[in-house]
């Protein structure tokens, strides 16, 4: 894989995480209390970054086709998730993911909570949601920036480019105060399903001592041909979904 790609790949995935953990923050602090946000914000940033200093060496020592396995497996069962939930939004099956309305959510429940302080911390209910959002969304981050740049050898630029997603959205978000709803977020984790999968497969049939044709020539065949596939399945879908809605009319039609 060459530097852009994985530079490109691990952007996109992380921004989608970024995006999730912003609306949270945002709607805690609009509606609660900014200080107590911001230290939650910044505890979680502090045990991001122990567990990723202990992770790192570990995943270093690893040997390669162990790892490419274990992480291939892993991008493989994460990359399916997220394409079966985009191919069923696009079928129309399942509500699309809305950052407007889950903000608003967000915001009417941190209003309703009651507000406590604890030491330092004025409200501690922003500080544990900020903490929370932050905390598991980072993990996702870090777990896909760590997994891509061990891979390929190259943590350092993965890091950039988890870091710069964060940054990006992040300066975005808190320029308009309101979550990003306006990036095709569906869109976008369709995108990086089909592309962790792609990977998951590659890794870990590498790991399992597959040798693919091409070497990472490969993942230009393997990213089309899963798209494809999930497009597919999202055709099909649309028209199953489209049939039981005409059948049910007509069934309502004539008990009419």
């Amino acid at each position: 894989m060459s530097s852009g790609a994985l530079f490109l790949a691990v952007f996109l995935a992380c921004s989608v995480e970024a995006v999730e953990a912003l609306t949270i923050v945002l709607a805690a602090g609009t509606a609660r209390d900014w200080r107590s946000t911001g230290q939650g914000v910044v505890s979680a940033v502090v045990v991001l970054a122990v567990i990723v200093a202990a992770l790192g060496p570990a995943l270093s020592v690893l040997p390669l086709g162990a790892m490419r396995l274990v992480v291939g497996g892993l991008l493989l069962i994460f990359g399916l998730q997220w394409l079966r939930k985009a191919v069923l939004r696009a079928s129309g099956l399942k509500a699309l993911h809305d950052e407007t309305e889950i903000f608003a959510t967000e915001l009417a429940a941190a209003k309703a909570a009651p507000g406590q302080g604890r030491g330092a911390v004025r409200d501690w209910y922003a500080f544990t949601l900020s903490f929370k959002g932050v905390f598991l969304e980072g993990l996702e981050v870090a777990f896909i920036a760590l997994t891509f740049g061990s891979n390929q050898h190259n943590v350092a630029l993965a890091a950039v480019a988890g870091l710069t997603a964060v940054a990006v959205v992040t300066i975005a978000g808190f320029a308009i105060r309101a979550p990003l709803a306006r990036v095709p977020e569906n869109t976008l984790k369709f995108v990086v399903g089909v592309m962790l999968t792609a990977f998951g497969v590659y890794w870990g049939s590498e790991g399992a001592g597959a040798v693919w044709p091409g070497s990472d020539a490969a993942l230009l065949a393997l990213v089309p041909l899963i798209a494809l596939f999930a497009l597919g399945l999202v055709a099909v879908l649309r028209r199953m979904t489209a049939g039981r809605s005409t059948a049910t009319a007509q069934v309502g039609t004539e008990g009419f």
